[in-house]
């Protein structure tokens, strides 16, 4: 009997000693995951470490829900462009490094977009972006703020057109910052180009990049002036309502396309495409005021103490602030696509 028994016991102790052992490896394993987890948060939102420096300086400034959502679609888009270019220098495609000077100035757009240049000049976008239904900032340029200033006292438009034309201004605003960026670099090269005195075939693909940027100069300043005409007769003239589109990037992007070597049937099909991008842009906007009212919401809450109703308003933040950065990121994309491919169609008028 004592034999079974001793048996018995050495059994129980055996399987005592495997589940815990599992038990150990399970925890471990647990503990493994949330510190993979942790990593992966201390790791940084972006897979660029400049990326992550920039969106770390971000949380710090006083940009509002909206803004800061906006940026992190921008610097999504960068993230994208800069992995791609990496793979292109590992196979040797960018030897002359254009691409990777244009990533420099996109970048450059960027940190001026929301202030965060260095220069004292700069703008720091306020903190609320609904504020009497416009954003309240400036458009650093004497000719803009006129016509907006005459356009605000002119009693043409109603609240909801005061606010889709000051969203015109601001895209106005940002192509010249855009412009002006691409002509500073533009100069560099240029007075660099000029000190060589040997030619060289070296010297000769400068030349070919200096030529394709003088080309996308010509194209932002024939969509600026485009875009200023047009500025000023809806400014005088208030909105005409059978305009096909209302968006400016998509109105920017329609006179493009009028203007490239599109037949008329890709004319028709390229029109359709930019129907369903403003119906993705509208979306978009009616989620970055929802996270703004979101965001006033849960600043009121958090004064009252109630957990319960913080704890509803903070996930209901946060899942406004994920859509609002998630569209914000199919929009700047889709506009990447639609401006290349007009893009292409301008160059081939020009050869």
């Amino acid at each position: 009997m004592a034999a079974p028994r001793a048996l018995t016991a050495l059994a129980a102790a055996l399987l005592l000693a495997a589940t815990g052992q599992a038990s150990k490896y399970s925890r471990e394993a647990n503990e493994g995951l949330a510190a993979a987890g942790g990593k992966r948060r201390e790791a940084g939102e972006f897979r660029v470490v400049r990326l992550n420096q920039i969106w770390e300086k971000a949380q710090r400034l006083h940009l509002s829900a909206v803004k800061l959502a906006e940026l992190h679609s921008d610097l999504k888009i960068q993230e994208k462009d800069e992995l791609s270019w990496k793979k292109l220098k590992a196979e040797g495609l960018d030897e002359d490094g254009e691409k990777e000077a244009k990533l420099r100035r996109n970048l450059n757009v960027i940190m001026t977009k929301y202030g965060m240049n260095g220069k004292k000049d700069s703008q720091l976008i306020d903190t609320n972006y609904i504020k009497d239904g416009i954003e309240s900032d400036t458009l650093d340029d004497p000719r803009l703020e006129k016509l907006w200033s005459k356009a605000k006292t002119s009693g043409k438009f109603s609240d909801e057109e005061l606010d889709k034309l000051w969203r015109e201004f601001k895209h106005h605003k940002e192509k010249i910052h855009e412009y002006n960026i691409l002509l500073e670099t533009v100069s560099r090269t240029e007075d660099i180009h000029k000190n060589v005195i040997n030619p060289s075939e070296e010297n000769l693909v400068k030349e070919e990049i200096l030529h394709n940027k003088h080309r996308e100069l010509k194209e932002k300043l024939r969509s600026i002036n485009q875009g200023f005409e047009r500025l000023r007769k809806v400014s005088h003239q208030g909105y005409d309502t059978t305009s096909e589109f209302e968006e400016p990037r998509v109105i920017d992007l329609w006179d493009m396309a009028k203007s490239a070597n599109f037949t008329e049937k890709e004319l028709e099909s390229f029109r359709e495409e930019l129907k369903h991008f403003e119906a993705k842009i509208e979306k978009h906007h009616h989620y970055q005021k929802q996270l703004e009212i979101s965001h006033q919401k849960l600043k009121h809450v958090e004064g009252t103490g109630d957990k319960e109703h913080l704890n509803r308003n903070k996930e209901k933040y946060a899942m406004l602030e994920e859509k609002t950065k998630e569209l914000g990121y199919k929009v700047k994309k889709h506009l990447q696509d639609l401006s290349s491919r007009i893009s292409q169609g301008l160059q081939h008028n020009e050869l």
